[in-house]
């Protein structure tokens, strides 16, 4: 039986043969695909789990197909740079993407992650229906912002996130708790990833984002999302 379906978007041939052959032997059925448009091809004529994405390709960059790939479907996407600073972690979690690895990797780091993105929100279930924050309501069911009739696709990270807090509301939550609740369990120590998510969200759903009001920062502790009494 199959462990998954994964494709992997690299210009690299030879990356692309080694983690074909090393996710194959670990009971993937692998694909791969030399740019993003070659990758949105097959992604059309097939189904995927995952896509192993690179974010430096000619043509059609790894971010321009993320964000592409992520606005019409929830597939689980990790990127893969060359680069290991917050601004390429930004980007890439800005376009959607569930993960970032740098490369070079370890095979069993990168299949860490891959189980990680595939499990996706391990802690479970999340709200269902709408909530409402002053302005802006949340759409679980198609996982949207609305604001002023402007409706905001959340990507899956962001929402993964936003439904763990919605589901433990006014609470403290540490950076750790919030990390392996949404990544995984091997994720307690990446602060950064989850930064660049809350800053995201607030972007959608804040009236002020650089105020928010809503999803609120405890000082060296985490995050608290604070919902009025009555508010649902």
């Amino acid at each position: 039986m199959s462990a998954g379906r994964i494709l992997v978007v690299d210009d690299d041939p030879q990356i692309r043969r080694v983690l074909k052959v090393t996710l194959s032997g670990q009971g993937y059925e692998v694909d791969d695909a030399r740019n993003g448009d070659a990758a949105l091809e097959k992604l059309r004529e097939s189904r995927f789990d995952l896509v192993l994405l690179d974010i430096n390709m000619p043509g059609m960059g790894g971010l321009e197909a993320c964000r592409a790939i992520r606005s019409g479907s929830e597939i689980a996407i990790i990127m893969l740079t060359v680069r290991d600073d917050e601004a390429d972690i930004v980007a890439a979690l800005d376009a959607g993407a569930d993960d970032y690895v740098t490369k070079p990797f370890k095979s069993p780091e990168l299949s860490a992650r891959i189980r990680a993105a595939l499990r996706r929100a391990p802690w479970g279930h999340g709200p269902s229906g709408q909530l409402s924050l002053g302005g802006t309501i949340i759409d679980f069911d198609t996982r949207e912002a609305i604001l002023a009739s402007r409706r905001v696709r959340l990507t899956p990270k962001e929402f993964d996130l936003f439904s763990y807090l919605a589901a433990h509301a006014n609470k403290v939550l540490s950076h750790r708790q919030l990390l392996q609740a949404v990544w995984g369990p091997d994720y307690g120590d990446q602060v950064d990833y989850l930064r660049v998510v809350v800053n995201q969200l607030r972007k959608k759903i804040e009236p002020n984002p650089s105020e928010p009001v809503y999803l609120l920062t405890e000082p060296w502790v985490g995050y608290r999302l604070h919902l009025p009494t009555g508010t649902r």
